[in-house]
């Protein structure tokens, strides 16, 4: 069983795998530990990370990055509007108002979602965990933001699903982050709170976490974040001004041409880690546009005031944390900044002065969330045994069921289900008295971001019939699960069953009836949440009359009745109906096309399989001759005649002018066949060459 975690960046991603000694962190197939988050598409095959990232320079039109920010987010998001102005590729809104990645592959355009995208991402990032496990990888912890919507969230398994991965848990990356520096420290105080402060600057977001450590647990206080502050905000900063300056100084646009626009981008991205360590630095890019050669010089001051905008929101995510966690700066113990966007040294002073405290870097900035989501998997996993740490995470939003009574006019109600900070995961569970079909809607409730869409999903619970033909009580089941998405998992139809007790005196069964039936709840607030985690601990939930809403019955209890006789006591029959779920989840990927989706991913996965295999091919056809030649001058050079050289090495030569031009482009099965025969038609020559080389050393010998 596999035990792997994967973290998602928006520039780059890192895979961490669990081994009998700790956690390791594995390279890539060029021994890097970072893995760019990048598909190009070529004419015959794509090419993912490593390879995509060195292609993406001379096709940058075909060259898809920063697929997180397009993940679940509809076309017409403000946002998303924002970034599109800033990328190379063609994006166009999809029929379901989605967007959709238009790309030139296999010599015709062609379109793909971005779930299919992050799905060829997963893809390269498994394959990189099994080359380095020598075994099948489909168990992982995957990290996410911890802004992801519930819609974002269900794409990301989606995704994972085409991948061919099984996610054990979609893990927040600050809680993955806050369970990296948690679990090693020996040194946690049993009673008293360890207030630490996580603050994640990434290459698009900043996220800002304040989590509570006790000895073997961790707490998560609160949330807080800005999806559009990162480190590629002072790249683009830079950018504009010297995209601006150049065109002044050298006449050129290079907003006309999207690889001069890569390359600036590129330029400017080294020369703010220049400035991290540096207070002033240079930029000198060659033939950048219309072969002209440009050149460039900063300070850190004069790049601080140009980024000015960007860092007088740096302090926002800081302050909303505080505050919902309910402390102080001097209750927060210790600051820890990680994140590749966290070394510009403007907003570590910023940190600094809000928190009073010098921020600590501990642990690997890039590295934290990876190793988190590995140690999850860890956890999760029967595979190892793992120290004693228990995660009690909480959701960053409000999470409500709106209906609509039976009666008629009527305004919907909703109730909250699970508000913000709820655990997760957990089961909630819900009563309704209805007559008819009963639909239930979804909601986020209070969330601050008008980013995130109010509805996520409908859900029909019916047709029932209740037999006695009165308001039949449905128990309806929620659910938070491990991963951050709200289902109704199930509705129960409940009907009691009551049985006339024995007694010495005749009772009217009017009577008896009238002591045994129950009445509707007259207390709107009667309802108990029930908690996954703490299955004992009730939660009190608002909603209107009894009758008609979501509140859960109070414990039974039975009604002495004053007779003469003794009566034993009745006994109750409940009969549980199970009542049809029909789910609909506003912008989710239907099940037909997923399993599309997983079919076109492999017909694509066996086409860069069999190109990578002809490459192969044509490689070892291409190393032979090389080697055959080399020998013929050295090894085998005093026992062939020179007539047999020349003709070898002429026979040598016209297969490398075959591959190199019309062998260029052929496929694997030519090469194969173009191997065997040089072969064939050498190894006579070969043979007697060795059998000359034997005897020659026998001679020597002797």
């Amino acid at each position: 069983m596999s035990v792997v975690g994967f973290d998602l960046g928006n520039e780059s991603c890192i895979v961490a795998v669990a081994r009998q000694r700790g956690i390791d962190v594995v390279l890539n197939e060029e021994s890097k530990r970072e893995t760019p988050a990048i598909v190009c598409f070529g004419d015959k095959q794509r090419f993912i990370g490593t390879a995509g990232a060195a292609s993406s320079t001379m096709n940058p039109k075909n060259s898809i990055s920063q697929i997180k920010r397009l993940l679940g987010r509809k076309f017409s998001d403000p946002e998303l509007q924002n970034d599109l102005a800033s990328f190379p590729f063609r994006v166009t809104e999809g029929p379901d108002g989605f967007p959709l990645v238009h790309v030139r592959f296999l010599g015709e355009e062609r379109t793909f979602t971005p779930t299919q995208l992050l799905a060829m991402v997963l893809s390269n990032l498994k394959g990189i965990a099994e080359g380095n496990l020598k075994a099948a990888v489909v168990d992982c912890c995957i990290g996410i933001p911890v802004y992801f919507s519930d819609l974002q969230r269900r794409a990301v398994l989606d995704a994972a699903t085409i991948a061919g991965l099984r996610p054990l848990r979609l893990f927040h990356e600050t809680t993955a982050t806050a369970l990296a520096y948690g679990i090693y420290k020996t040194d946690l105080p049993e009673h008293d709170q360890l207030n630490v402060a996580f603050v994640d600057v990434g290459h698009a977001s900043m996220q800002v976490s304040i989590v509570g450590y006790k000895k073997g647990q961790l707490k998560m206080l609160s949330h807080a974040y800005d999806r559009s502050l990162g480190g590629r905000d002072f790249d683009e900063a830079l950018f504009k001004h010297f995209a601006a300056k150049f065109k002044e100084e050298y006449k050129i646009d290079v907003y006309q041409n999207a690889r001069a626009c890569l390359r600036l981008r590129v330029a400017c991205e080294k020369l703010k880690k220049m400035l991290s360590a540096n207070p002033e630095a240079p930029l000198n890019i060659e033939c950048l546009m219309d072969e002209k050669d440009v050149r460039g010089f900063i300070k850190r001051e004069e790049f601080e005031q140009i980024s000015a905008p960007v860092l007088e929101r740096v302090k926002g995510p800081l302050e909303k944390a505080l505050a919902e966690a309910g402390l102080t700066t001097d209750s927060v113990h210790f600051v820890e900044v990680v994140g590749s966007g966290s070394r510009v040294p403007a907003i570590i002073k910023i940190i600094t002065e809000f928190f009073g405290k010098e921020p600590r870097r501990t642990m690997n900035a890039s590295e934290c969330v990876a190793r988190g989501c590995a140690l999850q998997c860890a956890i999760l996993s029967p595979t190892f045994k793992v120290r004693e740490f228990q995660v009690n995470d909480g959701f960053p939003f409000s999470i409500a069921l709106s209906w609509k009574p039976d009666s008629q006019n009527s305004e919907p109600q909703h109730t909250v289900v699970f508000p913000k900070g709820n655990a997760i995961p957990s089961v909630k569970a819900l009563t309704f008295y209805r007559s008819s079909t009963l639909e239930v809607d979804v909601l986020y409730i209070d969330t601050g971001d008008s980013q995130i869409p109010q509805k996520i999903s409908t859900y029909t619970i019916g047709p029932f019939q209740p037999s006695k033909g009165e308001k039949a009580k449905l128990k309806v089941k929620v659910r938070l699960n491990i991963h951050g998405i709200v289902t109704v998992d199930s509705a129960m139809m409940l009907e009691e069953d009551v049985e006339v007790p024995v007694s010495s005196v005749n009772e009217a069964p009017k009577d008896a009836t009238k002591m045994d039936t129950d009445d509707a709840p007259s207390d709107p607030s009667s309802g108990t949440d029930v908690n996954m985690q703490e299955p004992k601990s009730a939660d009190t939930t608002e909603g209107a009359t009894a009758a008609e809403n979501g509140a859960q019955d109070p414990e039974e209890k039975s009604v002495p009745m004053e007779t003469d006789a003794k009566v034993e006591p009745s006994k109750k029959k409940v009969k549980k109906t199970a009542v049809p779920v029909h789910e609909l989840v506003y912008g989710a990927l239907p099940a037909a096309e997923l399993e599309k989706a997983v079919e076109k991913e492999y017909e694509m996965a066996l086409q860069d399989r069999v190109m990578e295999e002809t490459k192969e091919k044509k490689n070892a056809v291409e190393a032979y001759v090389y080697d055959m030649r080399n020998k013929l001058y050295d090894k085998y050079n005093d026992f062939v005649t020179p007539e047999e050289k020349e003709g070898l090495i002429a026979r040598l030569q016209v297969v490398e002018d075959w591959l190199y031009e019309d062998g260029e482009d052929e496929t694997k099965g030519v090469y194969i066949a173009k191997l065997e025969e040089l072969k064939k038609v050498d190894s006579l020559h070969c043979l007697l060459i060795f059998f000359a080389s034997c005897l020659s050393s026998l001679l020597h010998v002797l």
